[in-house]
């Protein structure tokens, strides 16, 4: 009926399930580690998908027309798929109530509060021991009636068959499994138990046929918000030629380019100005459906990274010659028999290109990993090519997750070193253009790249985010250790400096009969305070911190720059995390010049924390703004 036949008007998507843990395969679906950052990914992927141009939001958000249906998952505390025997369709994530509130939940309730998402999937495993399709306290109680959700909740595919099945859930069967996740706010099962079972039901009287009308009413709501039924008018004249346009081209070329991460680049070696012989060698090199990952539909075309270099060469007449060596079969580089061609190619360079990293036969949805090195001889294959290079050389990672690349970070025959990630169709053409200096790169890393010894410290299945015992904690906000590359790190053709103005420096909060002090935990048991914090929703919380970055470019080229600023904690708060992001903003900046960038933060979002009770908390004291990677810090003070 839509899209030429080829898809329907609902996407169970996006991913929207925070990093925890870097062995994680579903990596590539999702925006990282930060909650904050894959909140405002979800909704502006939502809004992307679903807002209808010039429609007017009507005082019943139920009416409000949708283009297509989007759908946030997978609701909640997913981010085990297989790991050292435990899979998600039988793990039971045990999860504290600060970290839900905190991290698992905060982008699902970005998603529904901001995006307006008109769909939620539920996950495969149990949190705390119930199915989180099972869950009247996860679907009813918080989707729906605390975050006012308007829209359906789905499950993930036949997850009532893994309750069943799997989780072995209160030993139901069909009937039982069916009423109780459509008591507890399942509205539709992707898989065959509704179908199959929920007639039974009602008939020995486990559901109700209201209860039945109800899920139906939030699915059929839906369908004419699509305009399935009427269509829309301004869609009706959209077909095959509105498919893979030049704008749709450029638009992946884009968004490929602003990914990559720039995260070594010695004495200059990029860009390359130009080369008489290019070696471009890795098992990376010249692929095509490797750069999208999973869950792609189908390109308009591929540009591989080799046909990219061959082709910016080409027409920029910057490389006369280019040699191609695989190096490795494929990404898992079971054997060395074809690291010696590589490097003869490399003796005979004037620069060379390395591609190497992951695939889906590495890191993947069902396929987590055990290790954050480069998978079999991957790390061979670059030693060696470095160590018989006659010039410089470039590394360019290719995967979702990070990984250990320590060796190659210390080596000084590796000049400079690239992440894409899984850079979709136009990853090839996007790499050359940042190779060759027709893009300066002002990508950041989304996650933490780990070393190796990270993940030998704790198990997969830990699921706090702060230390526990001898367990180090989890991301940027709860670990400060030793790391291969920090989350937010990525450098540039140029040199950026920061200023830092905010106003006002300090508040102070007329406490009303509503509220009262709060107390807290600290690691200085001589630190006190009168009235240490306040309850969060005790407060109207009207208060906002203005802060103005100005960014100088103090290179020579222009540039774009990610202005991340974070906020810390009062000292000495037990469990506060070290810092959390909480703005940012892309901005260009040309050479010499300064492009001030302004932020509005509303207090009790910004400036929270969630105690061990999971209640939402303003400490009072001197709190630090903090931009990028500290260098430019102030201070701003909250007394009660």
């Amino acid at each position: 009926m839509y899209n030429v036949g080829n898809a329907g008007l609902t996407f169970w998507s996006p991913n929207v399930n925070v990093v925890r843990d870097p062995r994680w395969g579903r990596i590539t679906e999702t925006a990282g580690e930060d909650p904050f950052v894959v909140g405002t990914y979800a909704t502006n992927y939502v809004r992307g998908l679903q807002d209808v141009e010039g429609a007017k939001d009507p005082l019943d958000p139920n009416s409000r027309p949708l283009k297509v249906s989007s759908c946030c998952k997978h609701y909640t505390a997913y981010d085990v798929d297989a790991w050292q025997g435990v899979d998600r369709y039988h793990f039971n994530a045990l999860v504290s109530e600060q970290d839900m509130l905190e991290t698992f939940n905060r982008p699902f309730e970005m998603c529904v509060k901001d995006g307006d998402v008109s769909s939620v999937m539920c996950s495969y495993n149990r949190v705390n021991g119930i199915p989180t399709c099972a869950d009247p306290n996860l679907l009813k109680g918080m989707i729906r009636e605390e975050w006012d959700f308007h829209g359906y909740i789905v499950s993930d595919c036949d997850s009532i068959e893994v309750m069943v099945d799997g989780h072995k859930w209160l030993d139901d069967k069909g009937d039982d499994a069916s009423a109780q996740t459509l008591k507890a706010g399942l509205d539709l099962d992707c898989g065959n138990f509704y179908p199959d079972n929920l007639k039974s039901a009602v008939l020995k009287g486990k559901v109700k046929e209201a209860e039945i009308d109800r899920s139906l009413n939030y699915l059929y709501v839906v369908l004419m918000r699509l305009g399935f039924f009427d269509e829309i008018q301004q869609y009706k004249s959209l077909g095959k030629g509105d498919v893979c346009t030049k704008q749709h081209i450029a638009l992946a070329s884009q968004a490929a380019r602003e990914g990559i991460v720039l995260l070594k680049n010695e004495g200059g070696a990029l860009p390359l100005s130009s080369a008489t012989k290019l070696a471009v060698i890795g098992p990376h090199a010249n692929v095509t459906w490797s750069m999208l990952g999973n869950y792609a539909g189908t390109p308009c075309r591929f540009v591989s990274p080799l046909d990219g270099l061959t082709t910016f060469g080409q027409v920029f007449s910057v490389v006369d010659h280019v040699m191609y060596q695989q190096g490795c079969a494929n990404a898992k580089c079971d054997n060395d028999s074809m690291i010696f061609q590589a490097m003869k190619a490399a003796e005979d360079a004037d620069a060379t290109i390395l591609f190497v990293g992951t695939d889906l036969s590495i890191e993947a949805e069902s396929l987590d990993r055990t290790s954050l090195y480069l998978p079999g001889y991957q790390t061979q294959l670059i030693n060696q090519v470095a160590a018989s290079s006659k010039g410089p050389v470039i590394l360019v990672i290719m995967s979702a997750g990070g990984v250990d690349i320590q060796f190659a970070k210390d080596n000084e025959k590796i000049r400079s070193i690239l992440w894409a990630g899984w850079p979709g169709e136009e990853g090839g053409l996007a790499i050359a253009d940042v190779i060759f200096g027709g893009y300066n790169p002002g990508g950041k890393l989304p996650i933490t790249w780990y070393k190796n010894e990270y993940v030998d410290q704790l198990p997969m299945t830990s699921m706090p985010l702060r230390p526990v015992d001898s367990y180090p904690g989890r991301t940027y906000k709860f670990y400060d250790g030793p790391t291969v590359y920090p989350f937010g790190y990525g450098i540039s053709y140029t040199n950026f400096t920061y200023e830092l103005t905010s106003s006002p420096h300090s508040l102070l909060f007329n406490l009303e009969a509503r509220h009262h002090c709060y107390p807290q935990n600290y690691t200085n048991k001589d630190q006190d305070s009168q009235c240490p914090a306040i309850i969060i929703e005790h407060s109207e919380c009207t208060y906002f911190i203005n802060v103005e970055v100005t960014v100088h470019n103090v290179g020579m080229r222009d540039g774009n720059e990610v202005v991340m600023v974070y906020s810390a904690p009062p000292p000495g708060i037990d469990g506060a995390p070290i810092k959390q992001l909480i703005g940012f903003q892309r901005v260009n900046v040309a050479a010499g010049q300064n492009v001030k960038v302004n932020f509005s933060f509303n207090v009790c979002d910004s400036f929270n924390i969630i105690d061990a009770a999971a209640y939402n908390l303003l400490p009072s004291g001197a709190h630090k703004i903090l931009v990028a990677d500290k260098s430019a810090t102030l201070e701003v003070s909250f007394d009660y």
